[in-house]
């Protein structure tokens, strides 16, 4: 299919498409016309970027994780190891925050509440 067509139902523009492509998580052929061929495969990947990106996965981890375009997505067992680490990473995320959001919550009665730490 040309860009056109990918981008229409994948929902991502043409820029995007061209941006990944760039990056090397989708590939085309070029046709004699100078035109984009994208293998009907690419839905897929796209679809797997997508959903990763929701789970709070970065291009750059993508890419890491991500076969060149066009072989075989991760098997289960090692997509289930990416989640168990970026759960990890949220969790610790979520401890800072909080520890964060109390020392704010404590300074809020202080006279002097951005004064020497307490």
């Amino acid at each position: 299919m040309q860009i056109g067509e990918l981008a229409e139902r994948s929902g991502l523009s043409r820029d995007t498409l061209r941006f990944y492509e760039k990056r090397g998580l989708i590939a085309s052929l070029r046709r004699p016309n100078g035109y984009r061929h994208y293998p009907d495969e690419t839905l897929m990947l796209l679809n797997y970027v997508r959903t990763a990106q929701r789970l709070g996965f970065s291009l750059a981890e993508i890419e890491t994780e991500l076969p060149a375009a066009g072989e075989n997505l991760p098997g289960a067992a090692r997509l289930a190891d990416l989640l168990r680490h970026k759960i990890s990473s949220i969790d610790s995320r979520i401890a800072e925050l909080q520890s964060l959001r109390d020392d704010l919550a404590t300074r809020l009665d202080l006279a002097c509440p951005l004064g020497v730490e307490n």
